[in-house]
């Protein structure tokens, strides 16, 4: 495998580097230093930065966003059951499910100009303020992310500030 096949396996292995690297704000050095590629730094700095030449433009795609939130979510203790009796599911996966009546959740739900990729810049921006996320899902058209009651308000912050600045790409 050729150095600049390899570096570009290495870096694919990190998709915040491939982000960084449409965005054009990478240090080639470090980004080289880090991926520890066999070769000479200097060489697999170049690599990167062909490889970044060959990627399409980092795009914000800043849009239509609304996301709201919806307090009274909690867990679901047959899951199966709220379903089969007409039952409102408002997040199921696998055996677990969230679902209104509850008291210890909100479900943050976000619409409009959004994608799979808004919900994981959406999870890494509720990690950096400290949020722990109890569910998350995505459906095609909306995200929603479950979370603890009381950090409800300051989650729809993190979520409306990544979602409307165009990061989710």
């Amino acid at each position: 495998m050729s150095l600049a096949s390899e570096t570009r396996r290495a870096a694919e292995n990190h998709p915040f580097l491939i982000t960084a690297l449409r965005a054009d704000v990478v240090n080639y050095t470090a980004a080289a230093r880090f991926l520890d590629v066999d070769g000479e730094t200097d060489a697999v700095a170049t690599a990167l930065r062909r490889y970044a030449e060959e990627l399409p433009e980092y795009e914000s795609s800043a849009g239509d966003v609304r996301v709201t939130m919806t307090s009274g979510i909690g867990p679901l203790e047959d899951p199966a059951d709220a379903e089969s009796d007409g039952g409102d599911r408002t997040l199921a996966v696998g055996g677990s499910a969230f679902g209104p009546g509850g008291e210890g959740y909100t479900a943050i739900v976000a619409s409009g100009a959004i994608d799979a990729s808004s919900l994981s810049c959406g999870l890494a921006a509720l990690d950096l303020a400290g949020i722990d996320v109890a569910g998350a899902g995505f459906d095609g058209e909306d995200l929603l992310i479950v979370v603890e009651r009381l950090d409800g308000a300051n989650a729809v912050r993190a979520i409306e500030r990544v979602l409307e600045s165009g990061s989710n790409e």
